[in-house]
């Protein structure tokens, strides 16, 4: 896995994005934030766009944000997903494969972060997990078919948090029934999130199944309403501090990352994209370092037969 960044000191940007008229993309979670901007970048440059949110009230006032901002001719639609209940995720695919004849990428971007006491979804996972993983790969297999028939690709946007946990699946107590922490919890998520994408791409080069990409990246520490969705009363203090700090970024620079993996030609798919400034929170998108937990094959291996059960 290379970490020169191929884009030179300004790191990636959307001036390389072409026109992308005739392409389809499906994005979770994009009425705030990282996936407000980038469905709105991708509406910018002439793509088809359908939108995946749990509050129907919100997507149709994005939708009306988007239209004012960008003209009435845009091509953008919300179908109404919960994340956390996988008869909702089901449903909302089925309605994504009769609406649309092409998938370029799914990105799956939508998250809940630092939930204060252990929360169980509808299914019985702890939320963030059910929410982060369990509902994106669900969405990830059912939707696989269009994005393979579309030679598309399936962008997984993580976090730093994937390193800032217990850097494993803790698979005798996927729940944390006993020791929950916020941050435990979200580091596992997300780490199964990326560690899915890596086992991902083994599984479609054994398969030959080349045409389809897999990309892992994370926004770095952006701007967005995420830990005042989710987090608690502390977390909200602590991140609404730093967003005043040089160690944040708008949401738009945080939407970057993902927009990269979903549209740029010859990207390397073994590498972690995201900011490569200080930390890591902040600067020129590109390749970086990726730890090896994130890799662990026996691990991956494990978590994933255990989600295709």
């Amino acid at each position: 896995m290379s970490t020169t960044n191929q884009f030179d000191k300004t790191g990636w940007t959307p001036d390389r994005i072409k026109d992308l008229t005739g392409k389809t993309f499906v994005i979770t979670g994009t009425t705030s934030g990282t996936g407000f901007e980038a469905a709105r970048m991708l509406l910018l440059k002439g793509a088809k766009v359908v939108m995946l949110n749990r509050n129907p009230q919100k997507a149709q006032a994005t939708i009306a944000t988007l239209k004012e901002n960008l003209g009435g001719a845009i091509d953008v639609s919300n179908i109404s997903m919960d994340l956390g209940e996988q008869t909702s995720v089901k449903r909302a695919a089925t309605e994504v494969l009769e609406k649309v004849d092409r998938i370029d990428a799914l990105m799956c971007n939508g998250a809940i972060a630092q939930v204060p006491q252990q929360q169980l979804t509808k299914d019985g996972w702890e939320s963030q997990m059910g929410v982060n993983y369990f509902g994106h790969f669900t969405l990830q297999a059912l939707l696989f078919p269009m994005i393979e028939k579309s030679k598309g690709r399936i962008v997984t946007v993580g976090s730093l948090g994937y390193d800032m946990g217990i850097k494993t699946i803790k698979f005798d107590d996927l729940n944390w029934d006993k020791d929950y922490t916020a941050n435990d919890a979200y580091s596992q998520s997300k780490l199964a999130q990326i560690m899915t994408i890596y086992e991902l791409q083994y599984r479609l080069a054994k398969a030959g199944k080349t045409d389809v990409k897999a990309y892992a990246c994370h926004p770095g520490s952006s701007r967005t309403s995420l830990i005042a969705t989710s987090g608690s009363f502390m977390m909200k203090i602590i991140f609404g501090l730093m967003k005043l700090s040089p160690l944040t970024q708008p949401a738009e620079n945080g939407s970057y990352p993902e927009l990269m993996c979903a549209t740029e030609p010859d990207l390397d798919q073994t590498a972690f994209y995201g900011p490569t400034g200080r930390s890591n929170w902040v600067g020129p998108v590109g390749p970086h370092e990726l730890k090896p937990h994130a890799k662990d094959k026996a691990v991956a291996k494990r978590l994933w037969e255990l989600s295709e059960k």
